[in-house]
């Protein structure tokens, strides 16, 4: 049976890619579409920096045609911003709008954004009712169990949120406290997917990073779908691993140096092309390992990447290593 959000159909299990802070751009999120993820967000947007017209929030709210179905997703303290923020997100025309109740940074928390919401749900509960109102698109949330392990509250939030009218809910298992520290319990979801009450569909978040757990996860807690977020850094392949475990019982032969040489360089020009070349190089430095994650010696050719401003110096350091590593496959298993 077709998973739904609205009329947006994302087939039997789809796989979902998280909203990041400085990672989920459309470059990243090009090679993850092309990787295999059937639904994804932009980063998180500030509802303050879009009603101010900041330049950095107006910048997130860049979509583009083949990255569809994709959700907008924006976090605020003020239920009118947020409000106001929906009506300009709208205008961008994305498929869905998201919240997020769910990011633990203090200066997110602590101004009364993100998970610091999960500390009043009276509130939280009037805001996703305003962004609801505010947008004829489907309006979906993403949250944390609680705000630490004596508030485990997100069964209460799951049901409250529903009747104002969200069409779907992802719950990182972890609280607030836990950061990205400790390991994700999914224990919690799994009593909200089995919720008589609740009609919506519930994505898992938290610690998947391979096809077997995925497949596993899927079984034990009986949510909708999954949301894999830091296991996608410079491996856009998970998606399509994970599906095909799904379908075969078999994992897939990791990606090719030349895969990975390609996933690279389609990153490094998309991020050029969309932030120019300074920026683009830039923002692409923090990527380059994870490419080549497991390729012995790397070290020096990393580090010669991430000083590197010159594009054609930099498509050259690639070929090397492309040449250096072509005749033997390389790569150390993933853990």
């Amino acid at each position: 049976m077709s998973v739904k959000i609205g009329n947006i159909d994302l087939g039997e299990f789809p796989l979902l890619l998280a909203p990041m802070e400085d990672v989920s751009d459309p470059p990243f999120r090009y090679v993850c579409k092309q990787g295999g993820a059937d639904l994804m967000y932009t980063e998180f947007i500030s509802s303050e920096g879009l009603i101010r017209d900041a330049a950095k929030s107006r910048q997130k709210l860049d979509i583009f045609e083949y990255e569809r179905p994709i959700g907008i997703q924006i976090f605020g303290s003020d239920i009118e911003s947020m409000r106001e923020a929906t009506e300009i997100a709208t205008l961008a025309k994305p498929d869905l709008m998201d919240i997020n109740y769910g990011c633990p940074v203090k200066n997110v928390a602590c101004r009364g954004a993100g998970a610091s919401l999960l500390q009043d749900v009276d509130k939280m509960v009037k805001m996703t009712a305003a962004v609801v109102k505010a947008t004829h698109l489907p309006v979906t949330v993403k949250t944390r169990l609680g705000w630490d392990d004596n508030t485990k509250n997100v069964y209460e939030v799951a049901e409250r949120l529903q009747d104002v009218g969200i069409q779907a809910l992802t719950i990182h298992g972890r609280t607030r406290a836990q950061l990205y520290k400790g390991e994700a319990d999914w224990t919690l979801i799994r009593e909200i997917k089995r919720n008589p009450r609740i009609k919506i569909p519930i994505f898992g978040n938290g610690d998947v990073d391979s096809p077997q757990k995925a497949a596993n996860w899927r079984l034990e807690y009986e949510v909708d779908g999954i949301m894999i977020g830091r296991a996608a850094i410079g491996y856009p392949w998970i998606f399509r691993e994970v599906k095909h475990f799904f379908k075969t019982g078999q994992l897939l032969p990791g990606p090719t140096l030349d895969e990975r040489m390609l996933a690279c360089r389609t990153h490094l020009n998309k991020s050029i092309e969309w932030k120019g070349p300074k920026v683009g190089v830039f923002e692409m430095r923090r990527h380059y390992a994870n490419y080549f994650k497991g390729l012995p010696d790397f070290k020096p050719y990393r580090m010669q990447l991430v000083k590197e401003e010159n594009i054609d110096t930099i498509h050259a350091i690639l070929d090397e290593v492309s040449e250096k590593y072509a005749n033997d496959m390389p790569f150390v298993e993933m853990a």
